[in-house]
């Protein structure tokens, strides 16, 4: 029987089922991920929850006189609709958060973005608050702000610390008054069970940090900087530290970007007469004493000493990009000459700096 059995023909496998009219069919792939990006173009939106900190909306500049605006109290399709409606015509939408980086400040800021686009906002202001949170999130978040267009303020009794200084580092500019700190950066969830496995998840980490910051202009001595420090401790980047590290201020891959744009689009001569222009216009426009509302008067006459309008390029005119940038009611108050009660308001976004807060606004107009 045991040879019997050797011999046997092994068992046919069951067949598979088949449906009526499905013989001839030829098998489908599955279908392909939609990304974040696609899904924010409609108008159905995943659930997400904004755990972990709080986000509120405004249409301004001028927090002291304004405040930070509304709750948002959800991040769905029509309640980002209802809270950024009255931004389109401002044209500027700003997002103070306060909290911690996790998964529903990513969907946040890829949420507040998207609507931004889709409304025509241009002027996109992140107003953080945060002692960090997630590296992960960080990472994501950072990668998204970098392709949308945000200013970042760290405003007055504000802080940044720990994750949070990835997120600084996506921003086109960065304005900070607050307090700035770094750390190790642990992994979200470690199994590290001896020095040597965390050693490996602290390079693996460095690396993935490292080459975020260099991917958005910042110094990656930042990442050899954190690794001193423990991450129970802090250290506090003074403000020559955040200058050398290209933390503060325009970023300058973003920079180096628009110099490429325009030179492909009006030529290496229109940028060099835009930078002369621009050396000019801080040393001119934003000297002691001058208001902020008196600065697209200001560039108005300095930029026909560089050549502008230029004829081949009249829609890159520098003049223009600080007159368009300045909020439409201060733009009136500022033809009428009496702009002078709201500096912060019409801080321009094109200037060095731009899209400061009112606070250090105030500083450098005295």
């Amino acid at each position: 029987m045991a040879l019997a059995a050797c011999g046997r023909d092994p068992q046919a496998p069951p067949a598979a089922a088949v449906t009526l009219g499905s013989q001839n069919e030829t098998p489908k792939p599955a279908p392909a991920a939609v990304s974040e990006e696609d899904i924010l173009k409609g108008t159905y939106w995943p659930p997400a929850k904004l755990d972990g900190g709080s986000a509120r909306i405004s249409c301004e500049y001028d927090y002291p006189r304004f405040g930070d605006g509304d709750t948002l109290e959800s991040l769905d399709f029509f309640s980002l609709v209802d809270a950024m409606s009255p931004c389109q015509q401002r044209g500027v939408v700003r997002v103070r958060y306060q909290g911690k980086i996790g998964a529903g400040f990513t969907a946040l800021t890829q949420r507040v973005a998207a609507m931004a686009a889709r409304m025509e906002i241009p002027t996109r202001i992140l107003d953080i608050d945060s002692s960090g949170g997630h590296v992960e999130e960080a990472l994501r978040a950072g990668d998204s702000i970098a392709e949308s267009g945000w200013a970042i303020w760290v405003r007055e009794n504000s802080v940044c610390h720990s994750a949070c200084v990835l997120v600084l580092a996506a921003g086109d500019t960065r304005s900070i008054e607050g307090k700035v700190g770094i750390h190790r950066l642990m992994r979200d969830r470690s199994t590290a069970t001896s020095r040597a496995e965390l050693s490996r998840e602290l390079r693996a980490i460095n690396q993935q940090v490292r080459d975020y910051l260099e991917r958005n202009g910042v110094a990656t001595a930042v990442s050899d900087l954190m690794m001193t420090v423990a991450n129970r401790d802090l250290r506090i980047l003074t403000p020559d530290e955040l200058k050398q590290y290209g933390l503060d201020g325009t970023n300058a891959a973003q920079d180096d970007l628009d110099r490429i744009r325009l030179a492909r689009k009006c030529g290496d001569d229109f940028v060099r007469r835009r930078e002369s222009f621009r050396r000019a216009f801080d040393a001119q426009c934003m000297g002691t004493g001058k208001s902020f509302e008196s600065m697209p008067e200001c560039a108005e006459q300095l930029q026909a000493q560089f050549g502008f309008p230029d004829k081949a390029c009249p829609g890159e005119s520098p003049a223009d990009l600080y007159a368009r940038d300045l909020p439409p009611p201060l733009l009136d108050e500022a033809a009428a000459g009496e702009g002078a009660a709201e500096p912060a308001d019409g801080k321009p976004a094109g200037a060095a700096g731009k899209n400061e807060p009112p606070a250090k606004a105030d500083k450098a107009a005295k």
